[in-house]
């Protein structure tokens, strides 16, 4: 049994502890916000933050995770995280999202990504860009991502 600091609060997890974070959040706890892509960390759909870090969840074991915080995108869009409200309201506004699927882990990695920033810091399209890596849109709404990551930047200072 594996205790997991999941959105702030203590999980049991009954799982082998080489099983991924990702299939311990769907599966187990049925939080299916953090989504299954490539499973090879690839792609980025499956990001969650551990201690404030994108991390991919599909390659990441539960073991890795023990005495962390997980934070997933069912708590960075509840409206209580300020950076994860900013990111998600320019989302809307941007109407970044297509089909949708890879949009919670471009959600996490932004708003990681913004987080780390100094205050009153606004990034630059090559920053944006480079924070970005690893995050794949099968749509191709990396202009739209990056306006609404601008945005949201632009509303923290």
């Amino acid at each position: 049994m594996i205790v997991l600091n999941i959105n702030g609060r203590q999980h049991e997890a009954d799982a082998d502890p080489e099983t991924p974070i990702l299939w311990v959040l769907r599966d187990t706890l049925g939080m299916t916000g953090t989504k299954f892509g490539c499973g090879a960390g690839l792609c980025g759909a499956c990001t969650v933050h551990l201690d404030g870090e994108a991390t991919r969840s599909c390659s990441t074991p539960i073991s890795a995770a023990e005495g962390l915080k997980i934070t997933t995108i069912e708590k960075v869009t509840d409206g209580t995280d300020r950076v994860g409200a900013a990111v998600h309201a320019a989302w809307v506004k941007h109407d970044v999202a297509q089909c949708g699927y890879c949009q919670s882990g471009q959600i996490m990695s932004a708003t990681a990504f913004l987080a780390s920033l100094p205050a009153g810091t606004l990034p630059t399209t090559a920053e944006i860009d480079t924070a970005m890596e690893g995050n794949i849109c099968r749509c191709g709404t990396y202009v739209r991502i990056r306006a609404a990551i601008a945005d949201a930047a632009s509303t923290l200072v």
